[in-house]
């Protein structure tokens, strides 16, 4: 999500399905957006083949899910189950959207869809994230869905030539 970008009251319902191998091409364009690049871990440049192997990489543990509005990719999330078993109750959240579309509503059509998936089929007992501290949509966005912040991570993270603040946030179901 963009500093840029602000929301607007128009809410949209994007069809969501499981990823396919044949997305690879569509999410790089949208991972390479400098909206989304701007709030993720993601270098610039990413290429179709590197999207394509994660892809191929996931496996039973992670949940991949993309919005599409009239067969177009416009957004992904992903959760992954930690693989240790002592902390198999612990899965992990990434989402984002395509930069025109930020605010609409599919951001958390996903979050839901991940959280319905998080609760009622792999019983997790807590979700977490980390989100860059000035990143407001995209905080707003998680606490709307439960999600507290637990803590910050000084100048953890680097974007735009800067060091930035991160935050951890988690939602527990106990």
């Amino acid at each position: 999500m963009s500093k840029t970008t602000s929301p607007s009251s128009e809410k949209i319902q994007p069809q969501l399905r499981p990823v396919r191998p044949s997305d690879a091409e569509a999410l790089c364009a949208i991972f390479n957006m400098p909206g989304f690049r701007w709030g993720t871990f993601r270098m610039p440049f990413e290429r179709v083949e590197q999207v394509e192997r994660r892809i191929a990489k996931s496996g039973q543990e992670t949940t991949w899910i993309v919005a599409e509005l009239d067969g177009k990719v416009v957004g992904h999330g992903n959760l992954v189950v930690q693989g240790s078993p002592r902390r198999s109750h612990i899965g992990e959240i990434n989402i984002g959207v395509d930069d025109a579309l930020v605010g609409k509503g599919i951001g958390s059509a996903i979050l839901g869809a991940l959280l319905d998936v998080a609760d009622n089929w792999r019983a997790l007992k807590r979700v977490e994230l980390t989100v860059y501290a000035d990143n407001e949509p995209a905080i707003r966005l998680y606490s709307g869905h439960g999600f507290e912040v637990e803590g910050r991570h000084v100048k953890a993270g680097f974007t735009d030539g800067q060091y930035h603040d991160l935050l951890s946030m988690a939602r527990l179901r106990f």
